[in-house]
């Protein structure tokens, strides 16, 4: 059967391996693609002087792939927000044949789930990182824009490969300057990412094809603010009896050590999942498609749409805001659910309450943890 014209492949995969090559030999590779005239293209500061960041200490220690691209990686650096790597992506366009290479900032949130940045936002008022396309949503009878977060989580396939370089990295030096040398800058009001992210996503959802379960959420709930009534539409359920495709360890000081993860695919292949088990907490990131597509930023370009609430960090936010006036209460949990707070990080609290009820959470507690 012929390729429909636009339509991406989907492929489950195996995870991707750190290149078992020297730091010493990546850097070598990595500059006789510069000096081979490939572009370095960078939307911060260093854009009129991309060779800069090699100078400045972000030459790529670490090189992985995925789906034709190459993930050069810098060690990794820290600053008061978030854990990050300078991350270089070499790609080649399948129309034209022509490589690029683009700077990029990959950082650990604290859902932990490693992204990739879109921009950035510094002032005196705000000091946020850019996280992608938007989504509009009804809070309180009101529709407001705010960030699909989940456009910016890099796939599935390289959460493993991050964790591993973050570990071999010796020291995890302060570093305030990174952010504004490789991220394009917003206004304090400048929540949606910029063209060169969102374009690849447009093209990508204008193929009928492209879409999830088309274009519908593959989860809801069926009752109010109530956990138990999660559905899933047929077929995009995680495959616990046989499509647990692989799992890992890391380390967690909010949940206090270990922290396991399972990647699950769905019983239709369609889309799959990161499952985290840490201590007594249990929760899923927000599923991912199994397309082969990677936008310059390292992301997917196709959406799965599911309802936020099916993905709840087992710590989220929830507290009081005194820096507004008057003082406002911001959360992020369902109402009534909110456990104790975060011992380590205070405005956030224990989601348990609600992800202990979703028959997927105890699903996977029973077939994959084997748990009562």
């Amino acid at each position: 059967m012929a390729a429909v014209p636009g339509r991406i492949p989907t492929r489950v995969v195996p995870s991707a391996k750190l290149s078992r090559r020297t730091p010493r030999k990546i850097r070598e590779s990595f500059e006789s693609l510069l000096d081979g005239g490939i572009a370095l293209r960078v939307a911060g500061t260093a854009k009129s002087r991309p060779r800069r960041l090699l100078r400045l200490g972000y030459e790529p220690q670490f090189l992985l792939e995925l789906f034709g691209s190459r993930f050069f990686l810098s060690r990794a650096h820290q600053n008061d927000d978030i854990r990050f790597f300078v991350a270089y992506l070499l790609q080649t366009s399948a129309t034209s044949g022509r490589s690029e290479i683009y700077a990029r900032l990959f950082y650990k949130d604290v859902s932990l789930v490693w992204r990739s940045a879109s921009h950035f936002v510094r002032s005196e008022n705000e000091n946020w990182i850019g996280k992608g396309d938007v989504a509009t949503v009804v809070r309180d009878g009101e529709e407001i824009e705010e960030s699909a977060e989940e456009t910016t989580d890099l796939p599935f396939e390289v959460q493993s490969a991050l964790e591993a370089a973050l570990r071999r990295s010796e020291l995890i030096e302060n570093d305030e300057r990174a952010v504004a040398l490789v991220l394009r800058r917003g206004g304090d009001d400048r929540i949606r990412a910029y063209e060169d992210f969102l374009a690849p996503r447009r093209r990508a959802a204008a193929v009928r094809g492209n879409r999830i379960n088309g274009g519908r959420s593959i989860a809801r709930f069926s009752r109010a603010n109530d956990p138990r009534s999660l559905v899933f539409a047929k077929g995009f359920e995680p495959y616990f009896r046989g499509g647990v495709l692989e799992s890992s360890r890391m380390r967690s000081r909010l949940y206090g050590g270990t922290v396991r993860r399972f990647r699950v695919i769905s019983a239709n292949e369609k889309v799959q999942y990161l499952f985290f088990a840490g201590g007594r907490h249990v929760w899923l990131g927000h599923p991912q498609a199994t397309t082969t597509e990677l936008s310059s930023y390292g992301v997917r370009t196709v959406d799965v749409h599911a309802d936020e609430r099916l993905s709840i960090p087992g710590y989220e936010y929830h507290f009081l805001d005194d820096a507004e006036d008057p003082p406002e209460f911001v959360t992020q949990i369902p109402e009534g659910f909110a456990g104790p707070p975060s011992e380590i990080d205070p405005s956030r609290a224990d989601a348990s309450p609600w992800n202990d009820l979703l028959p997927v959470v105890r699903e996977f507690r029973k077939r994959v943890l084997g748990q009562a």
